[in-house]
């Protein structure tokens, strides 16, 4: 267990490496967008390929960040009985969830969006708009963010594994930087 909750803190490690480099990409959206808006105002100029640009930038931080959500509980969750549960029935429900729902969701969504980035890829496509940009790099966001999502709901699992077993403390009894 100790080598699988090492690899969970390894993983966590890289989770917060992406959601802190992600952050730095709505920094850039919204640069970018203020800059056409006031491109477009003061010279009456405007270009797809910078709106364009910030739907890739929007679709990036929404993807790339959803394990990063995920390890800080950030979801939206219906709680009408998981605020109920002790710490122990909250990693039951968890690691349920997690094996029955996110995994096999996540691994599904990679499954079909590799071959659309695959396409955009050999083909060079291209954004039917005038002064469009490639559409491979937005394309490969897709199986690149469920990849990092299954990858930190490995993590979660291993954790409430951890939990369930007293390999890992309850969550209400442990450091932050632990859970």
């Amino acid at each position: 267990m100790k080598t699988l909750l090492a690899l969970a803190r390894a993983i966590d490690a890289l989770t917060e490496r992406i959601g802190g480099l992600v952050i730095w990409l709505v920094l850039v959206a919204t640069l970018i967008s203020a800059g056409n808006a006031l491109a477009r105002w003061a010279f009456g100029a405007s270009s797809n390929a910078w709106l364009e640009v910030q739907w890739y930038l929007f679709g990036a931080v929404f993807l790339l960040a959803a394990g990063y959500t995920l390890k800080h509980n950030g979801h939206v969750r219906i709680d009408i009985f998981y605020g109920r549960l002790s710490a122990r029935g909250q990693a039951l429900v968890d690691l349920v969830g997690g094996l029955l729902f996110l995994l096999p969701m996540a691994g599904l969504l990679v499954w079909l969006a590799w071959p659309m980035f695959m396409d955009a890829w050999r083909s060079h496509e291209m954004s039917p708009d005038a002064g469009g940009l490639l559409r491979w790099p937005v394309k490969l966001l897709l199986p690149l963010g469920f990849g990092l999502l299954a990858l930190q709901g490995v993590a979660e699992i291993i954790k409430r594994i951890g939990v369930l077993t007293g390999a890992l403390a309850l969550p209400a009894e442990a450091p932050a930087e632990e859970v």
